[in-house]
């Protein structure tokens, strides 16, 4: 059981990072932009969107604080931009 919106609070990333995020909520698209960064999402429920994006985040920031030369800073928005969308989906406190 996973409670998400605990989970995104308490994340901590630069503040850039979140910032350039926050710049790209509003044209974010969920047909779009989720079949891009999940390749089988077609029609997933927010709670298993929701998983794989924490993952993918959790993957990136590894790669960012390691130095690693394959580190997508676009990526890592792209990725921050989306769970900020689909954490809005979710009931406050939903447990899957």
């Amino acid at each position: 059981m996973t409670d998400f919106h605990s989970l995104v609070a308490n994340l901590r990333r630069p503040r850039l990072l979140i910032r350039a995020a926050r710049c790209g909520v509003d044209g974010y698209r969920r047909d779009k932009d989720l079949r891009r960064l999940i390749p089988q999402s077609g029609v997933a429920r927010p709670e298993q969107v929701m998983t794989h994006l924490m993952d993918e985040e959790e993957r990136l920031e590894q790669s960012r604080i390691g130095g690693c030369a394959s580190y997508s800073l676009a990526r890592h928005v792209e990725v921050m931009i989306a769970l900020m969308c689909e954490i809005r989906l979710l009931p406050v406190g939903a447990r899957p």
